[in-house]
């Protein structure tokens, strides 16, 4: 038997399911096209105002199809071969269509088989399939101005709360800045709405000495999402606002503590950031806190991110390790992601610079084992601060340090080091530190306290 060739009318129509043509009614009837309610859009050249003669000026599909950037999209409208939404679809001898593009690049690699049943083509011609087209403008055309009409609404309706936060007070501004935080999470539109509108400045002015827990939680919140400027940030500094915000780092809820923690470290990015805001024993202790919840390990990211930036401002280090940081950091260790490891060793790293960091570093005896521990563990970076504190500690007390370093297994990461790819400041420092351990063993001792062939040696 002869293999099918659909005929003329069928190739002219283009549009294969099942093989079955699909045209317009079909598609909107059996649901191709989703719920295409009251208010759809045709497509071009259907007499529905998309095509010419006056009507709407015709939208791009392929700008729909981006800012749209929709996950649920009917399958019919796939490129079997890119698996992306069709823009130009044409139509195959063996009744499946594909993208245009993509079509002509498989033939162009000397494939004569069609990609889905790859039977051979007994006929190279691809056919513009126009009702699948029309059936892919009309449903994006219709989606996209739906998406367009809501953004317009949430705009209006953002501009409408930010004028509302001017007059109310009590319970009626926790609702309206509530409301106006869920718009702003929810959409951009939203967001720009309120900058466009002063917004920012009504949110941060509602924070201040005598601002409950209630408006200054959600206020924050908003603020976060927002893309604040010099002039914000600066009226953000000011003693009552941080204040504020210090208190709901230490009381609030989880999410408030995390908002907080944010919106300092957007404080600290401002060039013209006093240090002194950061100077405070009860921020400190409310971001330690945040990052040893076992409840919740959420706020260990943002916190540790936080402590990093603060840390770059030597005057706040003292205070840092007078509250015990050093040695709450070192005992959180085992129990980091890499991630946040890497943050959490760079900042003590960056204490053991204080000689009162090296001597809290040198009393916890968790130090020297984890140090040695993470060598060659998790990234060329942890292995970096790691050794670097290793190296602070065993400069401060050879004889202690080097000889609790030994018995942890340090010469054999620090071999390990020499003989890989790492960076050549690493690899000198290693040989450096080792050098450094050897000069309190006695030959004999070193090889086996080190555990170390005599092909080493």
């Amino acid at each position: 038997m002869p293999p099918y060739q659909p005929s003329r009318r069928e190739r002219i129509g283009g549009g294969y399911e099942d093989g079955q043509v699909l045209d317009l009614d079909t598609a909107v009837k059996d649901g191709v096209l989703g719920s295409l309610t009251e208010g759809a859009v045709a497509s071009p050249g259907c007499g529905g105002g998309c095509g010419d003669g006056g009507g709407p000026e015709k939208l791009d599909l392929r700008r729909m199809i981006v800012e749209l950037d929709l996950s649920e999209i009917p399958s019919v409208f796939i490129c079997p071969i890119s698996l992306e939404p069709m823009q130009d679809p044409v139509t195959l001898c063996t009744g499946q269509t594909y993208e245009r593009f993509n079509i002509l690049k498989w033939f162009s690699l000397g494939r004569l088989t069609c990609p889905t049943t790859m039977q051979e083509l007994w006929d190279e011609s691809v056919t513009p399939n126009r009702t699948l087209h029309q059936l892919i403008y009309t449903w994006f055309h219709h989606k996209y101005l739906l998406m367009r009409k809501r953004s317009e609404d949430v705009q209006g309706r953002a501009s409408e709360l930010v004028e509302t936060l001017k007059k109310v007070k009590g319970q009626a501004r926790v609702h309206a800045l509530k409301e106006l935080r869920q718009l702003a999470a929810a959409h951009l539109t939203a967001r720009k709405a309120v900058v466009c509108n002063g917004g920012v400045a009504v949110v941060t002015g509602l924070l201040g000495r005598f601002t409950s827990h209630a408006v200054g939680s959600e206020s924050v919140a908003i603020l976060v999402g927002l893309d604040l400027d010099s002039e914000a940030r600066i009226n953000l500094m000011e003693p009552a606002k941080v204040s504020l915000i210090v208190d709901m780092l230490n009381e609030g809820s989880m999410e408030t503590r995390i908002n907080c923690t944010r919106l300092i470290g957007t404080l600290i990015e401002e060039k013209d950031f006093r240090s002194e805001i950061i100077s405070s024993h009860s921020m400190l202790v409310g971001l330690l806190r945040l990052v040893k919840d076992t409840r919740n390990s959420s706020g260990i990211l943002p916190g540790l991110s936080l402590l990093k930036s603060i840390c770059l401002h030597k005057q706040v280090l003292s205070l840092f390790v007078s509250i015990g940081a050093v040695s709450q950091l070192v005992d959180l260790l085992p129990s980091l992601d890499p991630d946040c490891l890497e943050l959490a060793l760079f900042i003590l790293d960056t204490l053991s610079s204080l000689p009162e960091g090296k001597s809290a570093l040198k009393d916890c005896p968790n130090t020297i084992p984890s140090m040695v521990r993470f060598l060659m563990r998790i990234s060329e970076s942890c292995t970096q601060y790691a050794l670097s504190i290793l190296r602070a500690l065993c400069n401060l007390a050879p004889e202690e340090c080097a000889a609790r370093a030994v018995d942890a297994g340090l010469a054999q990461k620090l071999l390990l080091v020499i003989q890989s790819g790492c960076d050549s400041t690493l690899k000198q420092q290693s040989s450096e530190l080792l050098k450094l351990c050897s000069l309190i063993f006695s030959d004999t001792n070193f090889i086996s306290k080190f555990k170390l062939t005599r092909t080493i040696q």
